[in-house]
């Protein structure tokens, strides 16, 4: 009898470890665009409130020290849905990853080839904001990584409403205009008029379809907060520009950053005094706030499927964005608030927590690949952090590796150290980041930091030889 009962716990065993096996979670991505995470009250932001990415956070893994690959949107997204960093294929642009990865498999594509149905609705891989999500077209997609595909068209800054132009309009005169430029809108109708509330709509619809039967892998991709700040009206409410706050100033703050380092929109160039800078703060959070809502809507809808138990929950954003700090607005800029990311991953049965070990975007393909039992391939760029789920203290790096096509960011516990150019030709850059958060004082011109710099440029020329060393064909790059 007792080796009968030992044979019989062996099959229950086997059998309940086959089923587990074959129960593949799904994948929901949410990402956002150009959002930095101090626009979230998660993260400590005190007047835009986000109840609903709040709500996954309380219940998901919130990282506070995330890294995106490339502060611009091209690089970012080629990144982490190609499992390469920018420099291995060569995509500083926008475009598809595709012509440099020939056959291997994206993110999205690696689940698809395992069964999954993947579908992407709006923009996942680069697409352009304004014009491709006026025109409604595919931009740098990747048409093999999705069984459907399924894009959003809006009106953006052509949407009826209260707009003004905030940049390059000092007398006030211009007319609002298009392309990359701050401009608000307060727009007419709700939220279904927008490119972010067809992008929910469509979403929740195609969540509804998903069954138990075929796993699944939605991304679902929002263009807000990105330029023309949008939104209806009545997210502007909360959010009178009159009392928005900017950051603080300090007097010859851009003096020891190199010219290289000067941020592509400051406040200078855009030709914005302090009340277009609180109308654009103020545009910002109110596109952030409908954003919210969107994402609001896509969770109810898995919670109403009855699949949330079975479902990997993704939110992140493609990069950071500068509000005013140093001056500088928008993204590109290698400080802090352009290349720190928000990331909230919520994994079925896992208990709520806040990592502060250092996570990059392109950790995401091999990290859910893992948690959903794929095999993670080998070749990829990106480290599974599935453990620090687990536990937060878990670290896998001591470093994130960031880019913006000028120059390259190390950043560790103690140091953020920037370079211009690959011999740091065009400049360098170096910050305490214990005593010096805020990144005001660039230490790299002190002669007592002189081995401090030539100890991180000896890092960085290690991490681009490891980076270049890579499977990829040669001809690609």
């Amino acid at each position: 009898m007792h080796r009968l009962g030992i044979l019989l716990c062996a099959a229950l065993l086997f059998a309940a470890t086959s089923r587990a096996a074959e129960t593949r979670y799904n994948v929901l991505f949410i990402i956002s665009d150009d959002l930095t995470a101090t626009a979230l009250s998660c993260y400590g932001n005190k007047v835009c409130q986000t109840p609903n990415i709040d709500q996954l956070a309380a219940q998901g893994t919130r990282f506070t020290r995330a890294y995106c690959q490339g502060t611009y949107c091209g690089p970012s997204r080629a990144s982490f849905m190609s499992g390469y960093y920018p420099h291995a294929t060569g995509v500083l642009g926008y475009i598809s990853p595709r012509k440099a990865i020939g056959d291997r498999a994206t993110w999205a594509e690696h689940f698809k080839n395992n069964g999954y149905y993947t579908a992407r609705v709006s923009k996942i891989f680069h697409m352009g904001v304004p014009g491709g999500i006026e025109k409604g077209d595919d931009g740098a997609d990747d048409p093999r990584s999705w069984t459907e595909r399924f894009n959003s068209k809006g009106p953006e800054w052509k949407a009826p409403g209260q707009g003004e132009t905030l940049e390059g309009n000092p007398d006030g005169k211009k007319p609002v205009v298009g392309g990359n430029t701050f401009v608000i809108v307060a727009a007419d109708g709700d939220d279904l008029v927008h490119s972010d509330g067809k992008t929910a709509a469509k979403a929740c619809d195609l969540l509804k379809r998903q069954t138990k039967d075929k796993p699944f892998f939605l991304g679902v991709g929002f263009v807000r907060p990105h330029v023309p700040f949008v939104a209806p009206r009545p997210y502007y409410k909360p959010f009178p520009f009159a009392e928005m706050s900017l950051p603080d100033k300090v007097a010859g703050d851009w003096d020891d950053i190199p010219k290289a380092g000067i941020n592509y929109k400051t406040s200078k160039n855009m030709k914005m005094n302090v009340v277009k800078q609180k109308k654009a703060v103020s545009g910002y959070y109110a596109s952030v706030a409908y954003m919210d809502k969107q994402v609001g809507k896509v969770l109810n809808a898995l919670r109403e499927s009855g699949l949330e138990d079975q479902t990997i929950v993704i939110f992140t954003s493609d990069h950071g964005y500068h509000l005013g700090e140093h001056d500088f607005w928008a993204k590109v800029s290698l400080h802090e608030e352009s290349a720190k990311v928000p990331l909230i991953v919520r994994v079925p049965g896992k208990k709520p927590a806040v990592c502060s070990s250092f996570a990059e975007l392109i950790d995401l393909y091999p990290t859910v690949a893992s948690l959903c039992g794929l095999e993670v391939p080998e070749r990829i760029q990106g480290e599974d952090i599935s453990q620090m789920l687990d536990d937060p203290t878990h670290q896998v790096r001591d470093a994130a590796f960031c880019v913006n096509g000028r120059g390259f960011l190390l950043r560790d516990d103690d140091w953020a150290f920037i370079q211009y150019g690959e011999k740091g030709a065009r400049g360098v850059e170096l910050f305490d980041m214990r005593k010096d958060p805020l990144q005001y004082t660039n230490l790299a011109g002190n002669p007592q930091h002189g081995a401090t710099v030539k100890r991180y440029q000896d890092l960085l020329a290690r991490k681009l030889r490891d980076v270049r060393d890579n499977d990829l064909p040669k001809k690609a790059k």
